[in-house]
């Protein structure tokens, strides 16, 4: 079932997330619709808290990104089939260089702002089966975890903007919270009840 996705300034989205159990209800019949709603919204990642849950899961799928142009053949091949669910994540380490990078949210339609996120990162998670893992990832792949990770500890990318760079975005901001946009896919929003 495709769920609708919560829209900025709802304040599930700046709630830091829980842990969740391999008994949590519905688990499975959740998972499923997380990634339809995600491939509905043509996305790369989907956290729990952007349907309103504030539980510890989310998950990715950089396979679009794979079909970039500028990148290698083995970067290409490295983004393509990378998926991935991240259930009671904990980043242990970040480290290199922090580089920019265009991001964009599902939650925060059609703004899009150049993020610096170092590119290296150490993740401890459980998968799908609970089977704990404790992983190394890097480049774009790691952008991606480190997005949705952000969003269970209740950070938006716009959170790391400079101050002045938020108040460039201010109204166009507050027009997502109120509604006042086109979207493709079905949205939830704070300042409307109705659903589109």
């Amino acid at each position: 079932m495709i769920l609708p996705i919560v829209a900025y300034g709802d304040p599930v989205l700046k709630k830091k997330a829980k842990d969740i159990s391999k008994d949590y209800h519905n688990f499975d019949g959740l998972l499923e619709d997380m990634f339809e709603t995600m491939y509905n919204a043509f996305g790369v990642g989907l956290a729990a808290p952007q349907i309103g849950l504030p539980i510890r899961m989310f998950l990715v799928d950089t396979t679009p990104f794979s079909e970039d142009e500028g990148l290698t053949k083995e970067e290409q091949d490295t983004l393509k089939g990378f998926k991935r669910v991240f259930i009671n994540a904990k980043i242990t380490d970040e480290s290199g260089d922090e580089w920019a990078f265009n991001e964009g949210c599902l939650s925060i339609p059609d703004i899009r702002e150049d993020v610096f996120r170092k590119p290296n990162i150490t993740i401890e998670y459980v998968d799908e089966n609970f089977k704990p893992h404790k992983e190394t990832f890097d480049g774009l792949i790691a952008r991606v975890i480190q997005h949705e990770y952000d969003h269970i500890e209740g950070i938006l990318f716009t959170d790391k903007l400079s101050s002045l760079k938020k108040r460039l975005i201010k109204g166009r901001l507050t027009n997502i919270s109120k509604g006042k946009i086109n979207v493709d896919y079905r949205m939830r929003f704070p300042d409307q009840k109705k659903k589109r």
